[in-house]
């Protein structure tokens, strides 16, 4: 805190605010905000430092590419609870017991990051947030000893461990977040790095003790009130559930489907056909989308967590290719083309069986570890029954020479 400071600060009470999840995607992480209430003004105000606006310039353009820019702001404190309380989300009030220099010290510092000149950074989901600004001010007012005791202690779960924390709630919204997350937040991580989240600072704050510039020991927070109480809202975990289980179920069966399919194929051959290049439609099309996305967010942003991504070699626009080939399978102008667009697709999806595989061995090296046997457990058992061979009536060679000397 770099401000000038006033020593008056008798009369102001400094709070923590930490905000439960919310419905929207972008709110299952909490929020926290600081409180600063001034009896000598009879008035409470909110700083926020996670705001930011859909109808800002070329916000749409720059979330894309990694680039958010969010806000500083402040707000009457009971207007911020109100809002809290209506959209259903727990409000929980943290009073922090510190000299009045020191309180007066974070509230010069919090007017000074309101002014506009001051109010905008770039936000980072794990390293630079609402929280973590808002924990390097109450680090600052005791003198470091907060990051000095947990800054380097080993944390809880991993990063990415703790994300699943938030998302078990919406399977689809679990998966797709943490196949786009690379292996870089799968390392163990420090009680300073897991504090980007809002929860995991009322974990520490709580049972933390300081000594104040006199040499007392103090506990930091003096005072836990609740200003809004969420109800019916599912329960953020204390540990991340295993995720392959689920996933594994779900991909035995839509290998099942697809062999139930290709029995089908092999007994009625035009729509069996249809059926089949349907499958391969749908399969490419969302795998394909969704590598398409990983692969743009990897090589040409700055949404870093996407980096050293395993999931990329085997889960990669190349499956969009599907689409085509599906279609071609469908359309089935003549026997011996479509054998070779079926040919073609299940070389493709032999691509994805194979490129999983490697994705395997080289998660096992320590130095590159991904949680992503999610993605494998889904993926790759439809992937062997697409890519198997003999799955469709072989024609005789004398069929089949007969005709393409036909010209079909």
């Amino acid at each position: 805190i770099s401000a000038q400071t006033n020593p008056r600060g008798d009369n102001l009470t400094i709070k923590i605010a930490v905000m439960g999840s919310g419905d929207e995607l972008y709110f299952w992480w909490g929020h926290m905000a600081l409180i600063i209430e001034d009896a000598s003004r009879g008035e409470a105000r909110c700083y926020d430092y996670g705001l930011f606006s859909w109808e800002s310039e070329n916000f749409f353009w720059n979330f894309a590419f990694g680039r958010l820019l969010y806000q500083t702001g402040v707000s009457p404190a009971e207007t911020v609870y109100r809002s809290y309380r209506a959209q259903n989300r727990d409000v929980t009030l943290y009073t922090l017991d510190l000299d009045p220099a020191k309180k007066q010290q974070i509230k010069d510092f919090a007017e000074w990051n309101v002014r506009p000149e001051n109010r905008n950074y770039w936000y980072h989901h794990f390293r630079d947030n609402c929280v973590t600004r808002i924990i390097n001010i109450l680090d600052e007012a005791v003198g470091g000893q907060f990051y000095a005791r947990y800054g380097d202690a080993p944390g809880r779960w991993t990063l990415r461990e703790h994300v699943r924390r938030h998302t078990y709630i919406a399977p689809f919204w679990d998966w797709i977040l943490n196949f786009w997350m690379g292996q870089d937040i799968d390392v163990p991580t420090t009680m300073r790095e897991e504090m980007f989240l809002p929860s995991e600072v009322a974990r520490n704050i709580i049972s933390f003790n300081y000594l104040d510039d006199g040499g007392n020991e103090r506990r930091l927070v003096s005072h836990v009130e609740t200003a809004g109480t969420a109800v019916g809202r599912a329960p953020v975990l204390d540990a991340p559930p295993p995720g392959w289980p689920g996933a594994l179920v779900t991909g035995l069966v839509m290998a099942g489907v697809l062999l139930a399919v290709r029995l089908f194929r092999r007994k009625h051959d035009a729509p069996g056909r249809v059926v089949w290049g349907i499958a391969n439609m749908v399969l490419g099309l969302f795998f394909g989308l969704a590598g398409s996305v990983l692969f743009f967010m990897t090589f040409f942003t700055n949404h870093d967590y996407t980096f050293h991504n395993a999931n990329i070699i085997f889960v990669n626009p190349l499956l969009l290719a599907a689409v085509p080939l599906g279609i071609a399978v469908m359309a089935g102008k003549t026997r011996v083309k479509t054998h070779l667009y079926e040919t073609l697709l299940r070389g493709l999806w032999l691509y994805v069986l194979l490129g999983g595989i490697v994705s395997v061995l080289i998660t096992l090296s320590p130095r590159y570890y991904q949680h992503n046997e999610v993605t494998l457990c889904l993926l790759l058992p439809a992937a062997l029954v697409l890519s198997a061979p003999g799955m469709f009536r072989r024609f005789k060679a004398a069929e089949f020479n007969a005709r393409r000397n036909q010209g079909g």
